[in-house]
């Protein structure tokens, strides 16, 4: 019997991701709304309530009162929101983290996906706290450029625009104020005190980004060669098929530079650890789109699903 999905959003960024990646895919059946009625409240309440999975693919507010519309206890929300990423009772979309992370995911009927720059620093952050490397009042920065397909519709038409602005040739550092809306979840998933300063940009390319995080070694309890940093990180997502340890000197042997768009169409992550005995930079890439998003909502299906969780993704 086939999966029968909803997508609620199929029309935004990351709908339309989630649904091109449905293609030839023989265990889903695709409830779709008519697009004149995709906003009205009693009919989005059916289609929700006859699926086995919605997708949420709306902006908070929405994705909550989409919640709220649920009656069939049986039916799966997985939310590509904000919303839901920080409230008890909700798996957090990434499963390599912990076996409890996967098992949750797994068991659950509510599941939040990771937000794209939250996903690269957790990636980091969670192994060196949950192992007592990282101290949890350690102050924490975070240096990230992304494509500008993350800033969704609006953003992807300016960028994209027919004699469009010059000013969106150069880097666009944005978040000043310091309450991006990744910010929440980047604490409470890895167990921060605080939260990290976080420094963000989006520049000339579609998808694919860099999340960088700078360490002293001598403000970790354990300090550590960057070497050392790399091996553990290798050890702690052994055989995570989305997970790829680079190995030490890759960024030197790549020019010594980072391209941030060359994991774009790729579902996986990769980190990179380089530095010396008193600084070390982790990094990650990734496709803000992948991993970041679609990629990582389909991986958690598949988890509910008891299938290949790749199936359907790009590794």
């Amino acid at each position: 019997m086939k999966v029968k999905v909803f997508i609620d959003g199929s029309e935004g960024t990351t709908g339309l991701r989630i649904f091109e990646r449905f293609e030839g895919r023989d265990d889903i059946e695709l409830l779709t709304i008519p697009s004149e009625l995709r906003k009205d409240p009693d009919t989005v309440k059916k289609y929700i309530n006859e699926s086995d999975i919605t997708f949420l693919c709306l902006p908070d507010a929405a994705a909550i009162e989409a919640v709220s519309m649920v009656e069939n206890e049986n039916v799966t929300i997985i939310d590509t929101s904000t919303a839901h990423r920080t409230e008890e009772g909700w798996a957090y979309g990434y499963p390599e983290l912990s076996l409890e992370h996967r098992n949750k995911i797994k068991n659950g009927k509510r599941i939040a996906v990771p937000g794209c720059y939250a996903s690269g620093f957790i990636t980091i952050g969670y192994p060196l706290l949950s192992a007592g490397i990282l101290p949890a009042d350690y102050p924490v920065s975070i240096f990230a450029v992304s494509g500008y397909s993350g800033g969704g519709k609006k953003l992807i038409a300016a960028y994209e625009e027919e004699g469009r602005d010059k000013k969106f040739d150069s880097a666009r550092m944005y978040a000043w104020g310091q309450t991006h809306k990744h910010l929440k979840e980047m604490k409470k998933i890895t167990g921060l005190s605080k939260e990290p300063l976080f420094c963000p940009m989006t520049t000339n390319y579609h998808s694919g980004m860099v999340v960088q995080v700078p360490l002293y070694t001598d403000m970790l309890k354990k300090k550590m060669s960057p070497e050392e940093i790399r091996d553990f990180f290798a050890e702690y997502y052994e055989g995570e098929k989305f997970i790829k340890v680079m190995p030490f000197g890759a960024d030197a042997e790549a020019g010594g530079a980072l391209f941030s768009d060359a994991c774009a169409g790729w579902d996986g992550i990769e980190i990179f650890v380089t530095g010396n005995e008193e600084r070390v930079v982790v990094a990650t890439r990734f496709d803000n789109l992948g991993k970041g998003a679609s990629g990582a909502a389909i991986q958690c299906m598949n988890i509910v699903l008891g299938c290949d969780e790749a199936k359907g993704l790009n590794l």
